[in-house]
């Protein structure tokens, strides 16, 4: 069996899986070099940054090492991977939490002036609260397709869903966003503007 890491970074993913189910933990860790920054993006995007983000995205590589032979197709590995730790987002979400972040007093810097534009980091904020506020499905097609760059055709095959489906979502998500940021569009451009200079 190989034991160079280089020879693991040159293999398929095929035989990277092959030699996964076989326990070698070299081949494991380069299955994870190769998909842990696009799983976590997404996981990241899904959950508006959550500090949790980094757990949930190591909950999938933890089922894929408990058992490899779940993934049919090497191939889709990258896929599978995202599936999996968009599912556990989901399933997280769903679940009741603990305190309420809305009776929680807001703190407002005096020094904010109401008409000042945003900077970048405020506008990327709001975008990214508004893109967390989309229903789970359409925040997940959005973030494939924007954020990871994955065609119709694959972000239809994580998530399981017909290519007319991705589209639609991606539709609804488009336009969600649009009405909600509708109101501040004017902040939003002159934030990102001034620092763009």
């Amino acid at each position: 069996m190989l034991s160079d890491a280089s020879a693991f970074r040159q293999m398929t993913d095929a035989g990277l899986l092959e030699a996964a189910a076989g326990r070698n933990h070299a081949a494991f860790g380069e299955i994870v070099s190769r998909y842990h920054q696009p799983v976590y993006r997404l996981v990241w995007r899904m959950t508006a940054g959550a500090a949790d983000a980094e757990d949930i995205a190591q909950e999938a590589f933890v089922k894929l090492w408990q058992n490899p032979a779940q993934v049919r197709e090497a191939g889709a590995l990258k896929g599978w991977l995202m599936r999996v730790a968009s599912n556990a987002v989901i399933d997280r979400s769903r679940r009741p939490r603990h305190g309420d972040l809305d009776a929680a007093p807001e703190i407002h810097d005096p020094q904010a002036r109401p008409d000042a534009p945003l900077d970048r980091s405020e506008a990327a904020k709001l975008i990214d609260g508004r893109i967390a506020a989309l229903p789970d499905r359409q925040r997940l097609a959005l973030s494939l397709v924007y954020f990871e760059g994955l065609s119709n055709i694959d972000a239809a095959q994580v998530m399981d869903v017909s290519i007319e489906a991705i589209e639609s979502l991606l539709a609804r998500a488009r336009r969600s966003l649009k009405e909600s940021l509708s109101a501040e569009w004017r902040e939003l451009l002159g934030g990102l503007t001034e620092t763009g200079r």
